[in-house]
């Protein structure tokens, strides 16, 4: 019998980014069962939380390389970005590119001598583009896996690349290298890290440097569906010259449940609470709001949100934390919303706060949520869409920015309310949108829209004798890494 050949996977410290790597890592070993052995590597405190979601028969392993926070000036058990703020999320990113040695360490004295040859692949997130000096020294296969859509990693990459607003002399928009000569950008639709870069920065240190050396791995996995971007994988396959493989989404459809997709949280309403209370509300009528893992908007904006859903009547659930400025992990303070608000909404029925984490795909799932204001996170998007449900975009950092311009201008399941965190944002505009979008011929034409892109993507992962196009990447990817491993069995073919 043939030994099993490894595959090692190495996500980004964020858990928007180890997410959907373990589950791309449960995909492969669902796929092919038996084939590969599947390793997942992050840090002590990473993996702990991820062994803890994992169930005993899933077939990952998980490998843990040593880290100190307190050696990159970061607080105590500090790994992940979702526990830093944000003026220390650059230490996050630098401290990862010193991880080189332990990773190298694992790779080729731990695993080859386990395994008695190195491993087949190694899948890593962009942000570790240094790893493809490792794969190139063992002679490894190395492929990026891109956690975000194709449209927005190519406009993120070149963005970073080649800082076109730097040297612009307009104040309102400008061209980004490798897209269409019509295709324009707004200042504002940058991240302030992004805006304020200008190559000799830390943030442009780190970010130019891992892009350029991803550039030199042998494949991108994008985590999207062919048919859902085609533009934006037409430009990424241009910009990146790579070959790139959509896979997406990794995580099954069918799973409703949000409990073990990475680190076990505590939500902060029980999924049952949530889903009588969804019960009562008729469908297509209740609007989620949720800024993801790692962002909040301003306390005024907080303030204008609230006043603004308050006043569409409609019915809401509003997974709320401190504002931008504030530690996200301390406690929500009542000063941060109108007086009483959280009291009338929630008598009245129409209104359900949830603290800190939700059960979001339980509430997508739901046919009474007809709705979605989001941050644009591509995890959020994936999830909203795959299920048929259009957004309302409040893009505040990375390429978000970019899926929220994709969506409305490409696919016409979302439309924008505002962007980032200074912004002024009134009542009256938060009302407007939201009326928008759930109500009225434009809202029922993107619900349209966003069942089509529903089967789109539902179609992409067809696993059955007529495979989906992301199914059928999956397989040629691993048919084309076979390939290049040095001879062997038959018995590794695909």
């Amino acid at each position: 019998m043939a030994r099993r050949q490894h595959i090692v996977l190495f996500p980004f410290l964020a858990q928007g980014h180890i997410i959907p790597f373990l589950a791309l890592a449960k995909l492969i070993t669902r796929r092919y069962p038996g084939r590969f052995t599947v390793t997942l590597v992050s840090t002590p405190l990473n993996v702990r939380s991820l062994r803890q979601s994992l169930p005993p028969d899933s077939g990952v392993l998980l490998r843990e390389i040593p880290f100190r926070s307190a050696d990159h000036g970061l607080p105590p058990d500090t790994e992940n970005t979702d526990s830093v703020p944000f003026q220390d999320l650059i230490r996050i990113f630098q401290a990862s590119t010193t991880l080189q040695p332990q990773f190298e360490r694992l790779i080729a004295e731990e695993i080859t001598k386990e395994d008695g040859r190195p491993p087949l692949c190694i899948i890593v997130d962009f942000f570790l583009g240094w790893t493809v000096q490792i794969a190139e020294k063992l002679g490894v296969f190395h492929a990026i896996f891109n956690t975000c859509g194709a449209f927005g990693t190519a406009v993120y990459f070149s963005m970073w690349m080649n800082l076109p607003h730097s040297h612009t002399t307009s104040e309102d928009d400008f061209w980004v290298p490798g897209f269409p000569e019509s295709f324009r950008l707004h200042l504002s639709q940058l991240s302030p890290t992004l805006r304020y870069a200008d190559g000799a920065d830390p943030w442009s240190s780190v970010i130019r440097q891992q892009i350029a050396l991803c550039l030199s791995s042998k494949a991108i996995l994008c985590n999207t569906v062919e048919g859902l971007e085609p533009m934006g994988m037409a430009l990424l396959r241009k910009i990146a010259g790579l070959c790139v493989w959509s896979i997406g989404p990794v995580h099954p459809l069918e799973t409703t449940n949000s409990a073990g997709r990475g680190a076990r949280r505590v939500p902060g309403v029980d999924p049952e609470t949530c889903l009588r209370w969804l019960d009562a509300h008729p469908p297509r009528s209740v609007l989620y709001v949720s800024f993801g893992s790692q962002n909040s908007i301003s306390a005024a904006q907080m303030m204008a949100l609230a006043a603004g859903l308050e006043a569409t009547r409609r019915p809401f659930i509003w997974v709320i934390r401190p504002p931008f400025g504030f530690d996200v992990k301390a406690e929500f303070k009542d000063e941060w919303l109108p007086k009483g608000f959280e009291d009338r909404t929630g008598k009245s029925g129409r209104g359900l706060l949830v603290r800190n984490w939700s059960p979001q795909l339980e509430i997508l799932s739901h046919p009474s949520v007809g709705g979605f204001l989001s941050h644009c996170g591509w995890n959020s998007v994936l999830e909203s869409l795959s299920r048929g449900v259009p957004l309302i975009g409040w893009p505040m950092a990375a390429e978000q920015f970019y899926n929220s311009k994709m969506m409305e201008e490409e696919l016409g399941v979302c439309v924008e309310l505002a962007r980032g965190v200074e912004q002024r944002v009134s009542s009256v505009e938060v009302e407007r949108v939201v009326g928008l979008v759930m109500d009225g011929e434009k809202g029922e034409n993107m619900r349209r829209k966003a069942a089509s892109t529903a089967q789109t993507i539902r179609t992409a992962i067809e696993e059955e004798d007529d495979k989906g196009t992301s199914a059928a990447a999956l397989d040629d990817f691993l048919a084309t890494v076979l390939k290049t491993a040095p001879p062997a069995n038959e018995a590794d073919d695909l």
